[in-house]
């Protein structure tokens, strides 16, 4: 309980920095159990240059839209009733979702040093199965999200969707 008191007080001071250093916190985390528990790599096989990409794309990139992103839909639709849930939902999820992993898998290709046409052939192959899974879980997820969560911990949950994209989009 301690933990958690000084997270929130964290929070409270400098709101910002604690959002895009738990969303690096939470992709580092991800691709830990990823290469661990899904690719059972072991840890003489683990990918530590991996796991701190995903740390820099959690603070440099996902922490800072994802946290940008839900200020704007809060602004555009505040309320937090049910149907309030509903509309961010379906704007987060038939707006924002494509956009970011259109944004997201090109740049992982890009850290891990592919070319630009490799990196196009990437995408083009792995953009409708990324989208599928997304569609799998997160409608439900953000919906929850959007209803339950209060803004200022909606980025720490959403961070963890990076968690269910399959390894074999990861780098």
């Amino acid at each position: 309980m301690a933990l958690w008191r000084a997270y929130q007080r964290a929070l409270a001071a400098h709101p910002w920095k604690v959002q895009v250093l738990t969303a690096g916190s939470l992709m580092g985390l991800g691709d830990i159990i990823s290469q661990q528990l899904v690719e059972k790599r072991g840890l003489r096989e683990h990918q530590t240059g991996r796991t701190l990409t995903m740390v820099s794309l959690g603070c440099g990139f996902v922490g800072p839209i994802v946290g940008g992103w839900y200020k704007v839909l809060d602004r555009f639709i505040p309320g937090t009733t049910k149907v309030d849930a509903l509309k961010k939902m379906l704007l987060d999820q038939g707006g924002f979702a494509p956009c970011f992993l259109g944004c997201f898998l090109p740049l992982v290709g890009a850290l891990n040093g592919l070319s630009a046409q490799d990196n196009w052939a990437k995408l083009q192959r792995d953009y409708p199965d990324a989208l599928i899974t997304n569609y799998y879980l997160w409608p439900a997820v953000q919906l929850a999200n959007f209803y339950l969560v209060p803004l200022h911990y909606r980025e720490d949950l959403a961070s963890t969707a990076l968690v269910s994209i399959p390894p074999e989009l990861h780098l």
